[in-house]
């Protein structure tokens, strides 16, 4: 499950406007965020990766679950998300250490890179590492695939077991469409002289060429090493639709094919379209605009006409996991509309829009009396659906919102971006042009950008560390120190990033 803790993003909004005489300036700003780079690069990286959260004695480590260290993560916000915000102070101020950071960041990823072609959610570098079918071993020397030869086109669906070594590729959660969208970065600002970098970058991309679906989708995870793609009589293309009817319990099976769930297809098309911007290579935005066409098919008919997290092969809505009914998705339906609105900006093909409208009014009727949308909506009855666990922890659906039972772990309320997802296709709409992604675009200078920079700087460590109250996932207490969190890390370094870049620019 995707992870926001949204503690950082919380404290700057929170952030007083300053008065000018109070705005930091460009050389404090510069200090600060070289002092923090620095820090997490010399002082909390293994290998060269990252975690999630650490004690703020750097004791205590985890990711989704209790970390040791030997272990680093590429599930965001761990090392690929770290990378990027090296690069961010990078592009901000041409040091050369922020971009060594970037690179060492991306030599953990490439270790970590499977001969499936992605990154599972955590990378080894200790004793675990001989369980997972890697590339490399750790002197950079290639390994071989105990599947070759297995030229197989079965597997093509989700969890299907194999006797050799871990080497399932993970495209949930944004893991290998993050570490993939990183190492294009990075390449990028080494000016493709990174061999390493370009080398697993490439695999990556085409890993995800490969991997896609005659539709234009792609499956929560593979670990399959044929080249071919998935064979299009065994997965024809068709229009979304509603199933006969559909087991109101778990069928304790992963029957889908073709997934949404937390913006899978939009982290997938961001990667094509950044590629493509990168390289110039029309193969990436090719698969951006199947993966725009699978939106269009995936689109349910009225009188839903949004979208559902999972699908089958028959393109009706499937159960995931066992909280996650065949149901149509408030938060999963907004993240793909603007994922149609970008990819009618890079494409200015107009079938990206047209669906908007009738997803956006559906929607807006279908809001909560809170104005927040429901995770599930059911199938034909439009009923908000949550999920309570009984005492043998097995789910049950209610229709009542105010089940005191309803599990506390999944967010089955969502916000509504609505407003902004109308304000970005009027835009579009009344431009009459489509509008190309601009590399020089620099941040604008605002009292709110300068008392997000003042509150950043002000609350940095002498070492060089942004500390702040919270617990670690498996251990009974909270650290007595405060812990030192990665998406705090990669929020505040965006924050000067964003400071540096707009100073510069008056």
């Amino acid at each position: 499950m995707r992870r926001h803790s949204g503690l950082a993003l919380a404290l700057l909004l929170l952030a007083p406007v300053v008065r000018a005489a109070d705005a930091p300036s460009g050389g404090e700003a510069r200090a600060a965020l070289l002092k923090a780079v620095h820090f997490y690069h010399k002082q909390v990286a293994d290998r060269g990766g990252y975690v999630w959260r650490y004690s703020a004695d750097l004791k205590l480590r985890e990711g989704e679950g209790v970390a040791p260290p030997g272990t680093v993560w590429v599930q965001p916000p761990g090392t690929p998300a770290v990378g990027e915000a090296f690069l961010d102070a990078f592009e901000a101020t041409g040091e050369q250490s922020c971009l060594d950071a970037a690179r060492d960041a991306g030599q953990a990823l490439a270790l970590g890179q499977l001969h499936s072609g992605g990154w599972n959610y955590r990378i080894e570098f200790g004793d675990k590492r001989k369980e997972f079918s890697y590339r490399f071993d750790l002197d950079w020397q290639p390994l071989p695939d105990p599947a070759a030869g297995d030229r197989s086109t079965t597997g093509w669906d989700a969890w299907k077991r194999r006797k050799y070594r871990k080497n399932q590729t993970v495209l949930d959660d944004d893991t290998t469409q993050a570490a993939t969208r990183f190492l294009v970065r990075l390449d990028k600002a080494r000016s493709l002289a990174d061999p390493k970098a370009h080398a697993a970058a490439d695999i990556g991309l085409a890993s995800l060429l490969k991997s896609q679906y005659p539709n234009g989708a792609w499956s929560a995870n593979y670990d399959r090493v044929t080249d071919s793609p998935p064979p299009a009589d065994l997965y024809p293309v068709k229009k979304a639709d509603y199933p006969p009817d559909w087991p109101r319990t778990w069928p304790k099976d992963f029957t889908g094919c073709y997934v949404t769930n937390d913006d899978l297809m939009s982290d997938c098309v961001t990667t094509m379209l950044l590629a493509w911007e990168a390289y110039g290579d029309e193969r990436y935005l090719a698969s951006a605009k199947r993966a725009g066409d699978f939106l269009l098919l995936a689109q349910m008919p009225e009188p839903q006409p949004a979208w559902a997290q999972q699908y089958d092969k028959d393109m009706h809505p499937v159960w995931s996991r066992a909280f996650e009914p065949p149901a149509i998705s408030g938060g999963e339906s907004q993240g793909i509309l603007r994922t149609l609105l970008a990819l009618y900006r890079a494409t200015g093909d107009e079938k990206y829009l047209r669906p908007v409208p009738a997803a956006v009014e559906y929607l807006r009727r279908s809001r909560l009396p809170d104005g927040r949308l429901a995770r599930f909506y059911e199938l034909r009855t439009n009923r908000p659906i949550y999920m309570v666990r009984d005492a043998d922890r097995r789910y049950h659906i209610t229709y009542d919102g105010t089940d005191k039972r309803i599990a506390t772990h999944y967010a089955f309320t969502v916000g509504s971006d609505l407003a902004q997802v109308e304000k970005g296709y009027r835009r579009v709409k009344e431009s009459g042009v489509h509008e190309r992604k601009r590399e020089d675009a620099k941040p604008e200078m605002s009292a709110s950008l300068a008392a997000k920079a003042r509150s950043v700087i002000d609350s940095l460590e002498e070492r060089g560390a942004w500390v702040e109250q919270g617990r670690l996932r498996g251990f009974d207490e909270a650290p007595a120190g405060g812990v030192i969190d990665s998406e705090t890390f990669c929020e505040n370094v965006g924050v000067l990033s964003r400071f540096l870049r707009a100073t510069a620019k008056n």
